[in-house]
């Protein structure tokens, strides 16, 4: 047991030095983590010999799980709206079209049996939100046109069409009736959708309505629910992977208490997953094996790269009038990763004829789609000048949170303040404050200490910023123009008992509101439940 602990935080160590020593090298972590796992497995220097794909599916399905789930809860809906419809094509339309394609390619060229090409086709035909999403925000790299947002998306939620699409393969593998394929691919939507709401809805409640006495309990709440609900879609015929994608979406832009928390949270047990997923898939595999499979993993990496992403991204993106340079950019991005290699997992654990040789051809063709596409996306972006520098592709995320050096708050000062006709060094300012400004009659003064304070003045403080001691319920909401509180003063607001709107933001300037105060399109609202 003690030996196992230690050989479990060594390959911990050793793959958060790899992601050290990624951001140097300019690769990818996920590929050093596989690195890492090839190091232990049997032809490494341990030799541990791990062939036992069943326990390797479960383990994958569960870290694939809250990688899933954790795309769409960080996944900005404002961000990424815009772009949903284009991006939601890429997921569906465009998977099962390079599913075909890659099919072909293996049935016509490689001379794969009709059933293998279908299954490459399937377990191919996704891009990995792992891969895509780490390599976007390792390297900072936000794209113009809102590119960032739709690859986000796509690799986001593209998962589910491609198990659906290797559900089908295994069913024809393993001698399955295909008359039950329109009930199955109706329950993998169905269900899937209604659970993932479901679960969603009944979160949402949980976490507005309910109040957990100790610190950390929402994380073990929603720890629970991602669970159940995965477990549940996968019990009854529907689609896990769209079930928790579907829940994340919803519970992360929602109005939940403690999100504060359960972002940092989610996004170390995500990175835990990925450590787990890419060790575990690299030491799974054989490398003596790889050079036997070399050129055909590289003739369908070169195909699946040059001519089937482009292809398919032209196909579908054009109609939206997308620039050429942006349909380049999107078909570059395309990586194939974890997530193919756990399809192929998962299709040899389900057919006892299967040979591991569709993993391996799998796993070489995403180690060279991740090491060339993701290590070279930077530089790609570049030469199509599709980097936008303007704003941190951090933005198009939930947990991003704008740095302040200074916060600001203003004060207004109505006749009869305590304040009225005292000098700014007389009056007790709140503790670590500072008066940087005194806006009167339109005239806006830099005060000193002798400056004296008048009825009608509006003061602006500079604070500290604020840090939650963890047993305050705050949330914060961004006024869209449809929202309900768009162009109200709080008195009209009708807010439940319990609920005080505490501050509002509007660009740089931090109002304490009065019932006065009206709630204006873009304000970032602050309430305390």
């Amino acid at each position: 047991m003690a030996q196992n602990l230690i050989l479990v935080a060594i390959v911990l160590f050793l793959c958060l030095m790899a992601e050290k020593l990624s951001g140097k090298v300019g690769m990818p972590a996920l590929i050093l983590f596989m690195g890492v796992g090839m190091l232990f497995g049997s032809d490494g220097i341990l030799r541990i010999a791990f062939d036992d794909y069943g326990l390797a599916q479960n383990i994958c399905l569960i870290a694939l799980c809250f990688i899933m789930f954790y795309g769409g809860f960080n996944m900005k809906w404002s961000a990424a709206r815009p772009v949903a419809v284009k991006a939601i094509c890429l997921s569906t339309i465009g998977v099962v079209v390079t599913a075909g394609l890659t099919a072909v390619f293996c049935l016509v060229v490689l001379k794969f049996d009709f059933v293998d090409a279908f299954l490459m086709g399937a377990v191919l035909s996704s891009t990995d939100a792992a891969s895509v999403f780490s390599v976007l925000r390792t390297k900072k790299l936000n794209l113009k046109d809102g590119t960032a947002s739709i690859l986000e998306m796509e690799s986001g939620s593209n998962d589910p069409v491609a198990y659906l699409l290797t559900m089908i393969g295994i069913m024809m593998k393993t001698g399955g009736s295909l008359s039950s394929l329109p009930y199955m691919i109706f329950a993998q939507v169905v269900f899937g959708l209604a659970i993932g709401a479901a679960a969603a809805s009944l979160g949402i409640l949980l976490l507005k309505k309910g109040t957990m006495q100790a610190a950390g309990m929402d994380m073990i709440l929603v720890t629970a629910l991602v669970m159940i609900a995965f477990g549940l879609s996968e019990a009854i015929g529907g689609n896990a992977f769209l079930t928790v994608y579907l829940m994340g979406i919803l519970l992360g832009n929602s109005n939940i208490r403690g999100k504060e928390t359960l972002i940092p949270f989610f996004d170390g047990m995500t990175g835990l997953a990925q450590i787990v997923l890419f060790f575990l898939l690299g030491l799974l595999s054989f490398p003596h094996k790889l050079p036997q499979i070399f050129f055909v993993s590289l003739a369908i990496a070169i195909v699946l790269t040059v001519i089937i992403r482009p292809v398919t991204v032209f196909l579908i993106m054009k109609p939206f009038k997308c620039s050429s340079r942006q349909c380049l950019m999107i078909s570059w991005a395309g990586l194939r990763g974890a997530a193919s290699i756990v399809f192929a997992i998962m299709v040899i654990a389900a057919s006892s004829s299967s040979s591991d040789t569709l993993f391996h051809t799998v796993f070489m063709v995403a180690l060279l789609s991740v090491a060339i596409q993701g290590t070279f996306l930077p530089f790609v972006a570049e030469k199509l000048k599709m980097v936008d520098d303007s704003c941190d592709v951090r933005m198009t995320f939930n947990d991003y949170k704008e740095a302040s050096e200074i916060t600001m708050m203003q004060m207004e000062i109505p006749e009869g303040h305590n304040w009225e006709n005292r000098l700014v060094k007389d009056v007790s300012m709140p503790t670590g404050s500072l008066a940087v400004m005194i806006k009167r009659h339109g005239e806006t003064l830099i005060p000193g200490g002798d400056t004296r304070i008048l009825a009608g003045d509006t003061i602006v403080l500079s604070v500290p910023a604020y840090e939650s001691g963890g047993q305050e319920h705050l949330e914060e909401q961004e006024i869209s123009p449809k929202h309900r509180w768009c162009n109200k003063t709080i008195a009209e607001l009708m807010l439940p008992h319990g609920t005080l709107i505490v501050l509002v933001r509007r660009g740089n300037e931090n109002i304490i509101p009065n019932g006065q105060t009206e709630i204006l399109e873009g304000d970032h609202v602050v309430i305390y439940r």
